[in-house]
């Protein structure tokens, strides 16, 4: 029997039927909590400690809000628990002007302070409509999760549980033990700060699925393991991006980019990309060539394609953590 550690004691396992139906919810909850944390390992904790919230609480649900419902008011007080005890999680760009590509790397940062990438399959529920597909992925890209940092812990939940999730705002109200006007209050200031931003909240739609797309994907693909530098001047935006997280670092303009491929990081030539699938966009584990013949990990990355190309390139180098969390390997064989 499965038996769950809860506080300093051991329980058994809850009745199989209520297991099943708090579990139908566990991916939605973990793009929820994702959203808020922008971490990918504090939203699985959240999640884990929302289900155990839930099971040592279920029998004082009284059924007068959805089920649904009652997991998302647990999971906002966890998220907000979590979110008081820390400063919040940002992109390089967010933290200092660019660099120049021969300038000093820097030393690593925590990992706290750093937004952190996530699997599509952990946070996106499967759906028919395509519609909601895309507004989904957009939802989760990493330009608007780290956009969702800038907003205080109760406006970021609001506007995830309006605009993501779709609530009325007398479900929100609720779920959140406040009032609809204060519900609406804190959308408009939400929505006032992501405009700031620049950023919409899911109403762009995520990239196309169609021929020219993977297309790009696939020129991409060859010309960085063929490390050439004439096709990767075809594939990647004039005006692009790159960062290389836990690094503060990051560069703009795809002349500053190749200068820094050919310069300090010519040792990624020869590199092997994996495909992944990433905070709704195309992603790769990246495999350096290692000294014995074989290819070592070294950075999970998420690209920002674009009808002109790639926009936007994010290397995040804490392989020891983010490879697993991907089902990749450790090591490629040559």
């Amino acid at each position: 029997m499965r038996r769950y550690a809860v506080g300093v004691g051991v329980h058994p396992a809850p009745d199989p039927t209520i297991e099943s139906q708090l579990e139908d919810y566990r991916v939605e909850l973990t793009g929820y909590c994702y959203r808020m944390l922008g971490s990918a390992f504090e939203a699985e904790d959240a999640v884990q400690e929302t289900m155990t919230r839930a099971w040592r609480s279920i029998s004082r649900f009284e059924g007068r809000s959805a089920l649904r419902t009652w997991l998302y008011r647990i999971a906002s007080n966890v998220c907000f628990d979590l979110l008081n005890a820390r400063q919040k999680r940002a992109r390089p760009m967010d933290l200092s002007g660019p660099s120049a590509a021969d300038d000093p790397i820097g030393i690593p940062l925590v990992e706290s302070t750093w937004i952190e990438p996530m699997p599509d399959a952990a946070i996106l529920p499967a759906a028919d409509d395509p519609a909601v597909v895309a507004a989904a992925r957009e939802s989760v890209r990493l330009a608007f999760i780290a956009a969702l940092q800038f907003l205080p812990p109760r406006q970021r939940a609001v506007l995830l549980l309006r605009e993501v999730l779709r609530l009325e705002a007398s479900e929100v109200a609720d779920l959140l033990e406040t009032t609809v006007p204060s519900v609406n209050s804190a959308l408009q200031r939400a929505r006032a700060t992501m405009a700031a931003r620049d950023l919409a909240t899911c109403e762009v739609p995520a990239m196309p699925d169609n021929d020219a797309d993977r297309e790009l994907l696939a020129r991409y693909v060859e010309a960085f393991e063929a490390y050439d530098i004439d096709r990767l001047t075809s594939v990647i935006r004039e005006d692009a991006l790159q960062s290389m997280p836990p690094y503060a670092m990051w560069l703009r303009g795809r002349s500053d980019i190749l200068d820094f491929w050919f310069g300090p990081g010519i040792k990624c030539s020869g590199s092997r990309l994996v495909p992944v699938e990433a905070n709704g966009r195309p992603a790769f584990g990246q495999y350096r060539p290692a000294d014995d013949g074989s290819f070592e990990p070294w950075a999970i990355v998420v690209l920002e394609p674009s009808a002109g190309g790639i926009a936007e390139l994010t290397f995040f180098l804490d392989t020891p953590r983010l490879f697993p969390l991907f089902g990749l390997p450790l090591r490629l064989d040559r």
